[in-house]
């Protein structure tokens, strides 16, 4: 599984499931950096068939209505410190990859993960 970690989220995340040996990146590691654009991270998720791990919600609806990007898992914990957020991910983790097996889009909260689509 492949993963495409979103400019708000920390390096930590990629860090997490590079070390985990999932093929990862973070926009920082893109050319524009965490100014790269929606469009653009929608773009690159398509072509390398990566999913994206991102809080912004705007990318569920864009995937509702177009079907981009690839894959989308959502984080939607609100305000949390990334130590917190970087253990609630491990926590998860192997349940997040199970589900993103075989589901397009999963949401991860603080006391739950939702398979969306």
């Amino acid at each position: 599984m492949k993963f495409l970690v979103d400019a708000q989220l920390p390096w930590r995340i990629a860090k997490l499931l590079k070390d985990k040996e999932y093929d990862t990146i973070h926009t920082l590691e893109l050319s524009a950096k965490n100014q790269t654009l929606d469009s653009s991270v929608h773009k690159y998720s398509m072509e390398h068939n990566r999913t994206l791990i991102t809080k912004d919600p705007r990318f569920l609806d864009e995937f509702i209505v177009l079907g981009k990007p690839y894959k989308l898992l959502l984080i939607t914990t609100g305000s949390i410190r990334n130590a917190e957020l970087v253990t609630l991910f491990s926590t998860h983790l192997e349940k997040l990859v199970e589900a993103l097996k075989r589901h397009e889009v999963v949401e991860l909260s603080h006391d739950s993960m939702i398979v969306r689509v």
